[in-house]
């Protein structure tokens, strides 16, 4: 299973198929798809966490809904670049979703490709939109703030590929 940052593995990207963004929170996941020409992402839904099992469930039906191809997570580097407590939590939930044995892809016997994409600033890009052009209350930015994270996120891996591996 290819998984990396994406600068890394950009070129061995899935053609023709719809990729998914993720952003990992504690309380929630943002998902967000993007069309099979992988050129416009599009902010889905928020999944409230529970525990991993049920956490993954919700999102592997949204894998096989949309019949996703490959994943694009938030990697939450620090402003200066190194490693976040919080990629320990993000790299904990790949590994186990690789190994899930209801995953779609291990009945299928295929290869998912994982990328890892820098997130700095996403959601607090994602909060100043809201408040500054939207003038969204925070309650109703609570239940959008995450989707709008991964479709920044997503959308960004998306521009990077174009650039670069096609």
């Amino acid at each position: 299973m290819p998984v990396g940052l994406l600068k890394d593995i950009a070129k061995n990207f899935p053609q023709n198929t719809r990729l998914m963004g993720i952003d990992l929170g504690t309380k929630t996941i943002g998902l967000a798809v993007c069309d099979e020409r992988q050129s416009v992402a599009t902010s889905l839904k928020v999944i409230q966490r529970k525990k991993f099992s049920k956490d993954i469930e919700a999102v592997f039906k949204v894998v096989e809904e949309y019949a996703i191809g490959g994943f694009v997570f938030g990697w939450p580097i620090n402003m200066d670049g190194s490693l976040s407590r919080s990629c320990d939590r993000v790299q904990s939930f790949i590994d186990e979703m690789a190994k899930y044995p209801q995953a779609p892809w291990i009945s299928a016997g295929t290869d998912v490709w994982i990328a890892l994409f820098d997130e700095r600033l996403s959601t607090s890009a994602v909060h100043d939109f809201l408040v500054e052009d939207v003038d969204m209350s925070r309650t109703k930015r609570g239940q959008v703030v995450d989707k709008l994270a991964a479709q920044l996120i997503l959308q960004g891996a998306l521009e990077f590929i174009q650039r670069n591996a096609r």
